[in-house]
């Protein structure tokens, strides 16, 4: 058990936490589970978690996150479906095109498991919202796909003292890490540098392998059950990089900078 990040709840929020019949039953294997228990469950109940983002990791960890039983998940999100997301964004079909992703992602959630509730954000995530909404709940997950969101959603929970579980796909490649400033390095102590939007908007930035995001999506959403439950160590000051072509995990270790313009001295 991994006890140095730690989530504090008001006893009201405790007494709400008991499992219903129902409930323990639809967790049966998690609380057998060695060091989840009753208690771990409880703590998944208790907690919320902010997705920001819903397309390829997004839709992946919302969904794992739900079937985990987090008592209150939060989603963010503005944009539509398209056809070129359907090879990769798990929540939609092809009867959703043009749709808002937001409301058919919450449907779809909700008829995995009712138990939860969920609390949709129709809008962009930008500097002027980001710890408005971010400051409810107790953790991140990143589901963006460019930097500049990601630099908004570090600063937010420096700012705030959140930890976030980073995720990042491209071409065969994904990386995952969780940034949490008062414990090591911020995003920006690893990615000092916004790329220019056409840049990383470009073709080779738009193409991916379409089951990455359904690995990097689930390692987040474990990343994001350890932070909440305790159980084993999760990646802060660690970067684990996943080649698809190889089938090749790499952890590296990434180190605080104290002259980061984020989170430095």
């Amino acid at each position: 058990m991994w006890s140095k990040f730690s989530l504090v709840w008001t006893a009201a929020e405790m007494d709400r936490s008991e499992l219903t019949d129902l409930e323990l039953e639809r967790y049966t294997r998690h609380v057998r589970l060695p060091h989840m228990g009753y208690e771990g469950q409880q703590r998944l109940k208790r907690a919320s978690v902010v997705v920001v983002g819903v397309g390829g990791l997004g839709c992946v960890s919302a969904l794992y996150l739900t079937l985990a039983g987090v008592g209150r998940i939060g989603l963010v999100e503005d944009d539509q479906v398209s056809l070129h997301n359907l090879h990769r964004q798990i929540l939609y079909n092809s009867d959703d095109l043009e749709e808002d992703k937001l409301g058919l992602a919450v449907n779809r959630l909700k008829q995995h498991n009712p138990e939860v509730e969920f609390t949709p954000h129709h809008r962009r995530l930008t500097q002027g919202n980001a710890r408005e909404i971010i400051r409810d709940y107790d953790l991140v997950i990143d589901g963006t796909d460019n930097l500049e969101t990601r630099h908004v959603i570090n600063r937010a929970c420096v700012d705030l003292d959140k930890a976030f579980v980073y995720g990042a796909v491209n071409l065969f490649d994904g990386q995952v890490s969780v940034f949490h400033a008062s414990q090591g390095p911020c995003l920006a102590c690893v990615f000092p540098i916004i790329p220019p939007f056409e840049k990383e908007k470009s073709p080779e930035r738009l193409a991916v392998l379409n089951t990455l995001p359904a690995v990097v999506g689930a390692l987040q959403a474990a990343e994001g059950i350890k932070l909440i439950t305790g159980l084993g160590k999760p990646m802060i000051g660690k970067l684990l990089i996943y080649n698809a072509l190889n089938t090749a995990f790499e952890q590296v270790e990434i180190q605080k900078n104290s002259a980061c313009p984020v989170c430095g001295s």
